[in-house]
């Protein structure tokens, strides 16, 4: 017998002993045993990495589940903001619409109201354009107020707009009086200045007493706007003398810079007679011939 023969005897037997073999204390197989610690230094490995492998791809999926969740929330937040502005113009609207009611209720005139729907760039002008025009009834010189009190008057009409020269205008002319008609004879006549946020009354006598605080309203004389209209309030007097008037400047009553609403006052001035007639000892044309 070969010595290669009675090795490979000698292993076999020795494989089958060892398939054999049982733990004293368990009764499993030994080579069971060992396959499977043999098989604990592989699969531990592997395992840990297939895990780290599915937590990163999971997290991934994670992250991106959740910025998609923010977007979402954002688009939401901004929506929200929106409708809260929304809300927060309508209502603002609505007090300003309120004030002009109120306006039209104690008005003695008819007011028709008008938002403003562009408004002048130039610095060297100071008007409006409104969204009512002559199929509204609006007609050249009607007052424009709001709750504050006057605005300006009608410019310039179309069917559907109109222009409105503000009274901070410089070419504007409004005839005032500092207080009540009926408890004041301070008279003068109130323009616009290089301040838009200012006017200026004018030609009144440097003789009587004027303070500041004391309040102005149209006196209806210049046959545009009628008597009692409030134009604002006086905010500084330079004094002047029996010969040199004041210089007053005086702070619109009304918003002018951030007014929406406006007021159209349906008012027609009253006819005037003419200059003849006023002087009863005039001589007319008639008269002459």
């Amino acid at each position: 017998m070969t010595p290669w023969l009675v090795i490979v005897l000698l292993l076999g037997n020795f494989i089958l002993m060892a398939f054999d073999a049982r733990d004293i204390n368990t009764g499993q197989r030994i080579i069971r045993v060992w396959s499977q610690t043999a098989a604990d230094f592989v699969q531990s490995p592997v395992t840990t990495a297939s895990s780290s492998f599915s937590g990163y791809f999971g997290s991934i999926a994670t992250l991106r589940s959740a910025q998609t969740e923010n977007d979402v929330l954002k688009q939401r937040i901004q929506e929200l903001e929106l409708e809260v502005k929304g809300n927060e113009e309508l209502t603002s609207e609505n007090q300003r619409l309120k004030s002009l009611l109120g306006l039209k209720e104690t008005s003695k005139y008819k007011v028709l109201p008008a938002r403003i729907i562009g408004r002048d760039p130039s610095v060297w002008f100071d008007s409006s354009i409104i969204n009512r025009g002559s199929l509204d009834g609006v007609n050249l010189n009607m007052p424009v107020v709001t709750d504050g009190g006057l605005v300006g008057r009608i410019t310039a009409v179309s069917p559907l707009t109109a222009q409105v020269d503000l009274i901070t205008l410089d070419k504007s002319g409004v005839a005032g009086v500092i207080g009540e008609i009926s408890t004041s004879n301070v008279l003068g006549v109130i323009k616009g200045t290089s301040k838009k946020d200012l006017l200026e009354m004018r030609y009144v006598s440097g003789s009587v007493e004027v303070q500041p605080g004391q309040t102005i309203y149209t006196t209806g004389q210049d046959g545009i706007f009628p008597p009692g209209l409030k134009v604002g309030e006086i905010v500084e007097v330079k004094s002047g003398s029996a010969t040199v008037p004041h210089q007053i400047f005086v702070r619109p009553s009304a918003r002018i810079d951030s007014m929406q609403e406006v007021g159209i006052l349906m008012y027609e001035p009253p006819a005037r007679d003419e200059f003849e007639q006023k002087l009863p000892n005039a001589i007319t044309k008639e008269k002459v011939r």
